[in-house]
Formats: structure tokens, C-alpha cells, sequence
């Protein structure tokens, strides 16, 4: 993955078609992590499986949780989709997973530079910082900016058989979410353990 920042030349994409596009391609009953807000609404609407995770108000914690998932099943990809403005609240995180070298974990953030779904106010990176250099920095190598939508399912392909841990940014628009999850923790919950195979439904 090329993490030179002086060629960087993004197209601004759409979360919902990048979404579609990914759950597209799981064929194995990968585990998908939804941050919270427009990233979930997303991920629901664009094919909702046992496999997925949606949170609710745990601002920054998708990438932690897919951590704990990728590390406790290794043989299983797991894909952590969040936002920019929450990654921000966890770039920690970063430094943890690159630490922990989970080849199984895929990280996908759609960046639009604002806190969308509280009012679309810019958030304090915007124009500033670039979430790429931020991973590269932080020591995950396996990091790039995805040109536009077909470049995107390359990077997606390349990190399904990828032996590191890898994260593909992705410039969205601030369009809202199309769909709204089922606001229940519990049943989220117990869905997508069903889902891994580590409990029986209730």
C-alpha cells in the first residue's frame, strides 16, 4: 500500500455505495465492526448479518472491539469500519494493534472531516491531519488512502490475504445514513456471539 502523502488525490465517495461494496465481497462469515452513528446505519442497510456488530454510543471503541474479536478468533477476518472524528478519540489504538500484529484485523475509515450525526461540526483534524500518516506513524505500515471506489475493492483484496494488520482510508460526503439500526444492546449482542459461533441463541 503506498502511504506517500504527496500523491494523495482521493475522490470524495459515498459511506453507503463503500459500505455495499464491501459487504459484497465477505464470503466466509467475516466479523464486521460498525462504529457509531452514519457508519452503522450504513453497514445495517447495506446487509445485515449475524457477523455484524453495531455499537451504540461508544464513541472511538470500534477498532478496540474488532482487536478483541480478531484476537480471539484468528482464523476469522474481521473488518472495523468507524468514522474519522471517533477514530481521533482513539489513535492509542493504533499503536496497540500495531503492536499486536492481528494479520486477521482490516480497519476502514471514512473520513469526511466533520462529527456528522451531532451537527456536522468540523472536527479538530480537519484540513490538518491525515489519518494515514497518523497510522503509518503509529506503526501500522499496511495503511493507504483509497483513490476512489475501485481502488478501494483492490485495497480490500490486497488486505484479505495480507499477513499484517491493514486500514484503508476512504474521503466520504456528508450524506446521512440510510438505514437505522435496531436499538437493542442486548439483542445486538447476542446476534452477532451467535454469529462467531461462541453462543447458542437465546
Amino acid at each position: 500500500m503506498n502511504t506517500d502523502l504527496d500523491t494523495r488525490n482521493t475522490k470524495v465517495m459515498n459511506r453507503f455505495d463503500i459500505t455495499s461494496r464491501l459487504i459484497a465481497k465477505l464470503k466466509h462469515e467475516e466479523a464486521v465492526i460498525g462504529g457509531i452513528g452514519n457508519t452503522n446505519f450504513d453497514l445495517w442497510a447495506a446487509g445485515h448479518r449475524p457477523q455484524n456488530f453495531y455499537m451504540l454510543g461508544s464513541m472511538g471503541l470500534a477498532f478496540p472491539i474488532a482487536l478483541g474479536v480478531a484476537l480471539a478468533q484468528p482464523e476469522r477476518r474481521v473488518f472495523a469500519l468507524e468514522g474519522d472524528g471517533s477514530l481521533l478519540m482513539q489513535l492509542g489504538a493504533l499503536s496497540t494493534i500495531a503492536a499486536l500484529k492481528p494479520k486477521n484485523l482490516i480497519m476502514i475509515v471514512m473520513d469526511n472531516g466533520i462529527y456528522q450525526i451531532t451537527g456536522a461540526q468540523p472536527t479538530p483534524a480537519a484540513g490538518v491531519a491525515d489519518v494515514v500518516a497518523i497510522a503509518a506513524g503509529s506503526g501500522l505500515a499496511n495503511s493507504a488512502w483509497a483513490a476512489d471506489e475501485e481502488d478501494f475493492e483492490r485495497l480490500v483484496d490486497e488486505a484479505m490475504s495480507a499477513s499484517e494488520p491493514s486500514l484503508i482510508a476512504v474521503s466520504i460526503d456528508d450524506k446521512p445514513g440510510v438505514g437505522t439500526t435496531r436499538r437493542d444492546p442486548v439483542q445486538i449482542r447476542e446476534r452477532f456471539m451467535h454469529g462467531l459461533g461462541v453462543r447458542e441463541p437465546l
